[in-house]
This record gives structure tokens, C-alpha cells and sequence, in this order.
């Protein structure tokens, strides 16, 4: 009688990797984009600058005059002592003065270049007209007083806007003030993006009366598409992806053609119908990490074809954090961008955690009025309703508990998702 042959033990599964292990893994392989657009500045708001912007001028170009008011000789105005002052001329901004004759001043408005000889400007709520064409002074200004000087806020020759600095409203604004209509900028990623799972349905394809049991809307394309637009990618959106290797394989195989990232949620699990993972690898690489975060424990990094592939897990919150945390600075990354994360802040917990996980945790919160931080009451991964109520995010580290009054690391999602 032959003895039977036990069962093959299942392999052991992978450790759990650190969110900062894995994000430097990723960042690793995000070598910058080659190429470049050059926009016009108006366009310009949240792109990455792909070289320095140097001054060709000085900011402002010569001394000027911070207030509507008077340009003065301080040494005249001593000696006048409250006496009437000849007002020699006007200068309107956009006009230029000449030099003041002895013992006048110069009737002058805020931007106008101030006049040779003048050391000082008295704001018109501080005088006193004289009678005509005589002004009076109650007090003798300090030398200095409410004068702009030349170069006080660009230098010319210097480095203005540093390459790889992502562009805002009050960047885009300093570009113009140096006489920049157009600027250089990294060129888009171009990124592809897809959700796989037939339970998904699209709004407005089935009304909610007529769901078929299990069938759920499919919110994952509509934040994902959206946080990518906000960071400058040009998105095609795939839809959903059947759950079958086929339909997956050739998924993937046409996105790879023409994208930078192929960026998908859900699938990327070890389930049997969890096809992204052999699809990816029939077509190139693939590294799945089991994160210790919560939520987000499934994420897959790999290349297929020149295209990198991201997938994020299927559950709503989890794919969004995993977003937030890690596709986010790595599109960054892509363009060039030197600031890849957004600076945490102390606040104050006016919630209890008392019971401590393994896993780094990052629980939806929102700031109340008197300062501190209220909790959500359901922390779920499948609870998009967090996301919207919430304001931002308590990073809770692996074995910590929380009290009402202690101080949290706390991370803005208006920052996280600008």
C-alpha cells in the first residue's frame, strides 16, 4: 500500500512593507519625463517648470511710492516746521518725475517712480492742504517712509522660479511681473486609466431601481480621473475592464503603446477573478507589496511594455489614501517636481483611539471650531462618505493609541488633492 503524499504547504506570504520603504522604492523608479511644453503663462497653473526662469529685469525697476501722497525732502520738511510747502509737480504712476526743486514736494500716487532728491513719502492722510498750490505738514517722515526701492522683490540676474517648482496662481503671477507671456514646463504625463470588476456599473448605464443585486457604482474613475487632471496628466479613461485575463492582457497591451502609467483599482488581489496580476506579468513585470497602512494593504507597482503600471486597491477610501500617498508624488516625481510631499501639521485630537494596530492607520478627520480635530465614526475602507466629510487625515504610527488633547500629525486633503 503506497503512503499518500501530504499536500504541498502554501508559500509564505510576503512581510508587510512600510509605507516610506515602499515610497522610496517607487520614487526609485520614477526617472523624470524627457521633453518639454512651452505654455502661455495664463495656462500655466499647476504645471512643473522644466529650467530656472532668470530675471532679464529688476522688480520693481526704479524707487517708487507706496502710497497716494507726497514726495518729500525729509531735510526740507524739518525746516519748514509745520510751515506751507510749495507742491512743484505731479506724477501719476506711469509718469516720471524731475528732480525737486529746494524746499517743494511732488504731489505723487502709489507706483509712480519717485522723483531724484525726494527721500520720503508722506500718505496724503498725514497733510494738510495749504491754499493753492501749498501743502502742510504736521509731523517730518523718517527717511525711507513708504518708498518701494528698485530690486526689493527681483533682482536682476537671479533665479526667480527654480526648475522643477510646480506653478501656482501667485507664481504664475511673479512670471508676468518679469515680463514672461510664455513659460517652459515638463510636458504631461500621459496616463491610462482603468477599473476592473463586473460589479461595477457606470452612472446614468442603470438607474439605481433597477441594480442588480451585488452591482455597484463604480466611484473609482471619477476621483482617480479627477486627481489626475489636477496634476497636470492627460487621462484617457478605459472604463471598466471585464473580469476576464483576455480582456485585461489586451487592456493593458494597448494602453502601454501610447501612456506614461497605466493606473488601475481593484484586481490587483490574489483572488480568482482578481486578473490584473497575471495579466501584467504575461506582459512585462510586476511587483506586488502588501502595504502595512490602513486602509490601502494591496498595491502593485510593475512596467509593461515603456509604460509604468500602478494598481490601487478596489475599495474606495483605500484606493484614494493610496493615491494621495504614493501615486501623487510619484506622477511629481515624473515631471520633475522637487516638492513631492505635503508637509504635515500638529494638531489636537478631540477624539479617543484606544485601540492600537499593527499597521499605520490614516483616519479621516475634520477641524471643528474650537481648534481641534473630530473623528469620523466609521473608519471603514468602503465608506466614501469619510472622504467628503472629512478634511483631512491623523497619521496614527503602528502601536499608538489616542487620547482627547493629544497632539496628532495631521495632513490636509486640500493640500493632498490641490
Amino acid at each position: 500500500m503506497s503512503a499518500s503524499i501530504p499536500p504541498a504547504a502554501p508559500a509564505p506570504r510576503a512581510p508587510l512593507r512600510s509605507l516610506d520603504e515602499v515610497l522610496a522604492d517607487l520614487l526609485g523608479r520614477a526617472a523624470p519625463l524627457a521633453g518639454t511644453d512651452t505654455v502661455s503663462t495664463f495656462e500655466a497653473d499647476g504645471r512643473v517648470l522644466a529650467q530656472d526662469l532668470v530675471a532679464a529685469l529688476q522688480v520693481p525697476p526704479q524707487d517708487n511710492s507706496a502710497m497716494d501722497g507726497y514726495a518729500v525732502r525729509v531735510a526740507d520738511v524739518a525746516t519748514a516746521a509745520g510751515q506751507p510747502m510749495d507742491v512743484g509737480q505731479r506724477i501719476p504712476a506711469g509718469t516720471t518725475g524731475v528732480a525737486l526743486a529746494a524746499g517743494s514736494v511732488a504731489r505723487i500716487f502709489t507706483g509712480a517712480p519717485v522723483p531724484p532728491g525726494a527721500d520720503a513719502v508722506v500718505m496724503q492722510e498725514e497733510a494738510q492742504p495749504a491754499g493753492e498750490g501749498k501743502v502742510r505738514f504736521a509731523v517730518t517722515p523718517l527717511p525711507g517712509q513708504h518708498i518701494r526701492r528698485a530690486g526689493e522683490d527681483i533682482l536682476r540676474g537671479s533665479v526667480v522660479l527654480a526648475r522643477g517648482q510646480r506653478l501656482d496662481a501667485a507664481s504664475q503671477g511673479l512670471a508676468a511681473s518679469m515680463g514672461l507671456a510664455e513659460v517652459p514646463v515638463a510636458r504631461r504625463p500621459r496616463v491610462a486609466l482603468f477599473s476592473t470588476g463586473d460589479e461595477l456599473v457606470l452612472p446614468g448605464d442603470v438607474p439605481p431601481e433597477q441594480m442588480k443585486p451585488g452591482a455597484i457604482y463604480n466611484a473609482n474613475r471619477f476621483f482617480l480621473r479627477t486627481l489626475l487632471c489636477r496634476l497636470g496628466c492627460e487621462v484617457t479613461d478605459l472604463g471598466v475592464v471585464p473580469d476576464r485575463l483576455d480582456a485585461t492582457v489586451d487592456a493593458l497591451r494597448g494602453a502601454a503603446q501610447a501612456h506614461d502609467l497605466i493606473l488601475t483599482s481593484g484586481g490587483v488581489s490574489v483572488g480568482e477573478e482578481d486578473h490584473v496580476k497575471p495579466a501584467v506579468q504575461q506582459l512585462g513585470s510586476l511587483d506586488l507589496w502588501q502595504l502595512a497602512i490602513k486602509p490601502g494593504k494591496p498595491f502593485a507597482y510593475g512596467r509593461v511594455g515603456g509604460a509604468h503600471f500602478i494598481g490601487l486597491p478596489g475599495n474606495p477610501v483605500s484606493s484614494f489614501v493610496t493615491y494621495l500617498l504614493l501615486v501623487r508624488p510619484f506622477i511629481l516625481k515624473l515631471q520633475g517636481a522637487t516638492a513631492l510631499s505635503v508637509p504635515g501639521t500638529s494638531a489636537r485630537a478631540d477624539f479617543a483611539w484606544p485601540r492600537a494596530d499593527r499597521r499605520r492607520e490614516f483616519v479621516r478627520v475634520r477641524r471643528n471650531p474650537a481648534g481641534g480635530l473630530d473623528l469620523f465614526a466609521n473608519q471603514s475602507s468602503g465608506v466614501l462618505t469619510s472622504m467628503v466629510w472629512g478634511d483631512g487625515l491623523v497619521d496614527v504610527a503602528p502601536g499608538r493609541t489616542i487620547a482627547p488633547g493629544d497632539p496628532v500629525p495631521f495632513l490636509s486633503l486640500a493640500e493632498l488633492m490641490a
